[in-house]
């Protein structure tokens, strides 16, 4: 069901949502956080459908602000804001509160919200396009537990990683750390089997536009304590990261994805493997992260010790000035 509310405010929603619980018998017992998904015009429902299919895992209360964005022209200044509420059918198992604001009622998007969050629970904020320069300063970011940016979604991914280094607040990640879930998953497995040998060195290749690639290369020189030489590619096949190898005195450990989906391990003295190493979605990087609402301190020490070890090599591939 989807009930509109043009012309609105935060104290006729809040009516709206007992309204149609008490008629409905839809009710938000059982909700686990409140998600802000800030987003703009015309660019919300591939984020309401991740939220929607995350929230069978994750029951929440989803609050969607819209705007115009910087770069969307608008001939509506007057200020505006336009509800509209998905429940059941329309919602997965959360309900979704859009909120399309114009003109200035944009300037002030925290006291739109607030009135709309579920009480004592906690609050999420993910932008899966642009994000704030520093996202636990924003409006938004400053009532969240957590703050979910996607550095792959910005025009230069590489330089939206890297000046993630420095705005880095606890309670920040981004999806592009997400998305290496199960590279971590399967290359900590293949080296805690014998031989217990020293990595002496690694290589880790990837597409240009795939902030992912760093972040696997700085994690494993982290937990290496190696240096880690990789490559940033273009072209047609260039897509996600593509392959890491590892040395041991044994010989070459590599784990590469050539096709989608699926990843080829080859270890000396063993046969060669096909392994499932799927690109992850929306939902799945989304559902991922809703499970823990304290700071991912991992996530942290690579963002913001582990990247600028390799910063340089990147900045010189990608022309960004350190």
């Amino acid at each position: 069901m989807i009930v509109d509310l043009p012309d609105t405010n935060t104290s006729k929603i809040s009516k709206a949502l007992v309204r149609i619980r008490e008629e409905g018998g839809a009710v938000a017992l059982g909700r686990v956080l409140t998600l802000i998904i800030a987003a703009t015009h015309g660019h919300e429902e591939e984020a309401i459908e991740a939220a929607n299919d995350a929230s069978r895992e994750h029951p929440m209360r989803v609050i969607v602000v819209s705007t115009t964005g910087a770069d969307t022209p608008t001939t509506d200044a007057a200020a505006r804001v336009d509800a509209e509420i998905r429940v059941g059918g329309d919602a997965g198992a959360s309900e979704v509160i859009v909120l399309r604001i114009y003109g200035e009622a944009a300037a002030d998007p925290e006291s739109l919200v607030t009135g709309l969050l579920l009480p004592d629970a906690p609050v999420v904020a993910w932008w899966p396009g642009e994000a704030p320069e520093i996202p636990a300063e924003s409006p938004l970011g400053r009532i969240a537990y957590r703050r979910i940016t996607d550095a792959s979604a910005r025009p230069n991914p590489q330089e939206a990683l890297h000046r993630l280094c420095t705005t880095y607040r606890p309670g920040d990640t981004d999806f592009a750390w997400t998305r290496l879930t199960l590279w971590r998953a399967q290359l900590a497995a293949v080296l805690d089997q014998p031989p217990y040998e020293a990595v002496t060195a690694v290589q880790v290749t990837g597409a240009a536009d795939s902030p992912s690639t760093a972040l696997l290369a700085a994690w494993l020189q982290m937990a290496l304590q190696v240096p880690v030489d990789y490559e940033l590619t273009t072209g047609p096949l260039a897509n996600g990261i593509r392959g890491v190898q590892l040395t041991r005195a044994s010989g070459v450990i590599s784990l590469n994805r050539e096709i989608p989906d699926v990843a080829t391990l080859v270890q000396p003295g063993q046969p060669t493997q096909d392994l499932s190493l799927k690109r992850r979605n929306l939902r799945d990087c989304l559902a991922d992260e809703l499970r823990r609402l304290d700071p991912d301190e991992l996530y942290g020490q690579v963002i913001t010790r582990g990247l600028p070890d390799l910063a340089d090599p990147v900045a010189q591939q990608i022309g960004v000035t350190s």
